[in-house]
């Protein structure tokens, strides 16, 4: 698996070290979650004559709705900026709308030459969409499609396929339950992130279309998991427990799923899912508390909007547009967005080793206790 992911994106991870290449010693910085700091990473070396230096800005939304934001995008995107030898800047923005448009005037006062962004809304990021482009600088939407923003490029998973998978994985459960039909609950991400809306519209087609009926369907405001304990809770006592499964959207929200179930004696009865395979989420799947989860790779995800924000950072718009693999519609616009978008893999059980083999997290981390060691050697997790 780990080939099949890596693979496809080795030439663009070459790309992004061959565009700054003749870049000489550059100086990159990285802000921790708090925005105020920044420190200096180690400079790239480079034989090459010396050309204009790239500085890139990424915003990051939160650190509460996924770990992945803060344990791996900001160290994949780290990483190959460093490789780069450019300088960069990433901070985060803390669920705080307010504080995204701060973080990125600073970012545009500071000199970016492109920016990399992962929406807390749409209306906010197109405003800071709007002023970048005011200033001649490129935006590249990283992870959410900012609707109506016009942004240059998007970068992400084809998050339609991401929903296909979770719908398909939670069928596969229910029916290895052997329930071949019955109510189901949807439990959504935020209203106001486009791929919530592109999850559901995956996995709510997979679930009809095999003959399971919705008996409730509800949004997470913010992909907060509290609200969603609370949420899932309303439905679970609303519907007297009558699910044969539950969709769930990501593996925070399916974890507070699964709390609710727990505390009702049926954690492991009734089918959850996930996405985004953190390792408390592969921990659940291990244990069979949670139905699956969907792997993204990540880095590969980080080093193709790299690979781009350098490209536009050096003003080439041909290497831009050669990385770009499709094409996404602007649902608000109508325009087409030049996209490069990856393929998400299913994770139950048996395959969740070919996480690990990808370096996405570790046997260590996973395998934490007599009963995750157990599950950890009964599915091949080292």
């Amino acid at each position: 698996m780990s080939k099949k992911i890596y693979g496809a994106l080795a030439a663009v991870a070459a790309s992004a070290l061959l565009l700054t290449a003749c870049g000489g010693s550059s100086t990159s910085t990285e802000s921790s979650a708090a925005p105020a700091a920044s420190e200096a990473a180690a400079p790239a070396e480079s034989a090459a004559a010396p050309a204009a230096v790239a500085k890139i800005g990424v915003i990051l939304p939160d650190a509460a709705s996924s770990a992945r934001w803060e344990t791996a995008d900001r160290k994949f995107l780290t990483e190959a900026f460093t490789a780069a030898g450019v300088e960069f800047d990433i901070q985060n923005a803390n669920g705080d709308k307010a504080k995204f448009a701060t973080i990125a005037d600073q970012m545009l006062a500071s000199g970016v030459s492109a920016m990399l962004i992962v929406n807390l809304d749409s209306p906010s990021a197109a405003a800071v969409v709007a002023k970048a482009a005011a200033q001649g600088v490129p935006v590249i939407d990283y992870d959410r499609l900012t609707l109506g923003g016009g942004s240059n490029y998007y970068v992400s998973f084809d998050n339609v396929a991401v929903g296909t998978k979770i719908g398909e994985g939670l069928v596969k459960c229910m029916g290895d339950n052997g329930n071949a039909s019955g109510p189901v609950a949807l439990l959504n991400g935020s209203p106001t992130d486009n791929n919530a809306t592109l999850f559901k519209q995956g996995y709510e087609k997979v679930i009809t279309d095999a003959g399971y009926t919705i008996a409730d369907d509800q949004a997470v405001p913010d992909w907060d998991n509290t609200k969603a304990g609370t949420i899932f809770e309303q439905m679970y006592t609303k519907a007297n427990g009558d699910f044969v499964g539950v969709a769930s959207a990501n593996d925070g929200l399916g974890g507070s799923v699964i709390a609710v179930l727990d505390r009702n004696g049926q954690a492991g009865k009734i089918p959850v899912t996930g996405q985004d395979a953190t390792d408390e989420g592969l921990q659940r799947v291990l244990l069979g508390t949670q139905c699956m989860s969907v792997y993204k790779a990540i880095k590969a995800e980080a080093e193709a909007a790299a690979a781009l924000a350098i490209a536009l950072s050096n003003g080439d718009t041909a290497a831009a547009d050669a990385l770009a693999t499709g094409k996404t519609a602007d649902s608000e616009t109508g325009m087409d967005v030049a996209s490069v978008l990856l393929v998400p893999v299913a994770i139950y059980p048996e395959n969740v080793k070919d996480v690990i083999a990808d370096g996405f997290t570790t046997a260590d981390k996973l395998c934490t206790t007599d009963e995750l060691k157990a599950a950890c050697a009964k599915y091949g997790v080292q």
